[in-house]
């Protein structure tokens, strides 16, 4: 290992050391992870002790962010169901299937006169590389027993689906810019190789290893802790298959997560029947098959925001401009606000409930990640597009991490006051899945 890089794990391991002594603390304050993340990385980037930087370290710091990645979509795929989008799940359905066009289609539009030079597609990657949503920067709005179950749960599944649904959005826009190493194979091929086959070899992945893990369950083969390993496992080995075919690694390990959830349960046993040889008292490995995972996709994204801050975040402060400030604020603000409320209308929820929604689109390691693929795919736009996309991400771990508990209770307080007044209160009704279930998105370490 060389000097440098010994000096940068060093630092990444004592950051880490002093925020996890002091993490339940924190925990208590409006002070989250990728707040003190960040931060630390600011520190040790190049405008503070140079300690991690972009043109040394890319390659180690496109790994640990692509993986930190590839596991939060497998886990956070694997969570959800179909009926987390029938019936009461009207709120993420609507989120994602209207709010999420309109919020890249608004993103990409404000962009034109602000950044005149770039071409039409270049304004669509930004559109689509801040359209994502990362429910770690603001946990307390999704996970606060004071907000209502329909909506954290309409935010959690919104964050957890997001970032795998604008991916064949990015990647068609990426094949459309002259340039980039994407052009080079064409939007037919892009969408060939990276949608359709790396689609398919995510599921059928996916569907094996699930139905190979249930085997193994069934027979009592294999212990607790490998049937956390083989999740890990799964997700890799999908990720690194589509990447061998010249696919979509992501979108391989997203699938994949559905299918690897899918299968799981299909092969749960019925309702308080053991699993076969275990014994009284030993919690049932099907219960969270995806722990492990979640801890490690957990981690990398929180050591992905230190990295952030080094070789994004810091060099962008010295040479902050009112255009890429501009359109940070209003990313955060009207490209997300002004869908949220469209895709709402006819729902009869409240203006109070419509501004927590919009308000609470806080970017973060999908953005990141979608940023660092610009620079590795060489479009010609980096140089203006990457301090936006910094800026914008920097923004909202500050505003959303630090708002996130006082705008919880004060939404719970209007909640609280207008349901004891109004029956038949929309926000008031349950979901399909109206009891207390865990999501990834909230799972990341705070």
């Amino acid at each position: 290992m060389s000097g440098g890089s010994a000096w940068t794990g060093a630092a990444v391991a004592a950051v880490t050391v002093g925020y996890a002594l002091f993490s339940r603390r924190l925990s208590t304050t409006p002070v989250s992870a990728p707040m003190v993340f960040t931060g630390f990385g600011v520190l040790i980037g190049p405008v503070g002790l140079d300690v991690l930087d972009l043109g040394r370290d890319a390659g180690p710091v496109l790994t640990l962010i692509e993986a930190a990645l590839a596991l939060l979509l497998f886990t956070d795929a694997m969570t959800v169901r179909g009926r987390d989008l029938r019936t009461d799940g009207f709120l993420p359905l609507r989120l994602l299937v209207i709010g999420l066009p309109l919020s890249i289609a608004a993103g990409w539009l404000l962009a034109v006169p602000l950044f005149p030079g770039l071409t039409m597609w270049e304004f669509a990657l930004l559109g689509a590389v801040l359209a994502p949503t990362d429910a770690a920067l603001g946990k307390t709005a999704g996970s606060s027993p004071r907000v209502p179950v329909l909506v954290r749960h309409g935010l959690n599944v919104e964050s957890g689906l997001n970032d795998g649904l604008v991916l064949p959005f990015f990647l068609l826009f990426l094949a459309a810019v002259p340039g980039t190493l994407a052009s080079e194979e064409g939007a037919d091929g892009v969408f060939w190789r990276a949608l359709i086959v790396s689609t398919a070899v995510g599921l059928v992945l996916g569907w094996a290893g699930g139905r190979l893990l249930v085997l193994a369950r069934a027979r009592d083969w294999a212990t607790g802790e490998w049937q956390q390993v083989v999740v890990l496992a799964v997700a890799f080995c999908a990720y690194g298959v589509a990447t061998g075919v010249d696919g979509s690694g992501f979108i391989a390990t997203w699938t994949g997560g559905f299918a690897f959830g899918a299968a799981l349960r299909k092969g749960r046993p019925a309702k308080g029947r053991p699993a076969k040889g275990r014994p009284d008292g030993e919690r049932p490995a099907e219960e969270r098959p995806a722990d492990l995972a979640e801890y490690v996709g957990g981690l990398l994204g929180t050591l992905s925001f230190l990295v952030f801050g080094a070789v994004l975040l810091g060099p962008v402060l010295e040479h902050l401009n009112w255009r890429t400030l501009t359109y940070a604020v209003l990313s955060l603000t009207v490209v997300r606000m002004l869908p949220v409320a469209l895709a709402l209308i006819g729902t009869g929820m409240r203006l109070p409930t419509l501004a927590y929604i919009g308000w609470f689109g806080p970017r973060g390691l999908a953005s990141v990640t979608l940023g660092l693929l610009l620079v590795e795919d060489h479009v010609p736009g980096t140089a203006v597009l990457g301090p936006v996309i910094a800026v914008t991400i920097g923004l909202s771990i500050l505003l959303h991490g630090m708002s996130a508990p006082y705008f919880a209770n004060l939404y719970g307080n209007w909640y609280d006051a207008v349901e004891a007044d109004t029956p038949g209160l929309r926000e008031a009704r349950g979901t399909a899945d109206a009891s207390p279930r865990h999501h990834a998105g909230t799972r990341r370490l705070r």
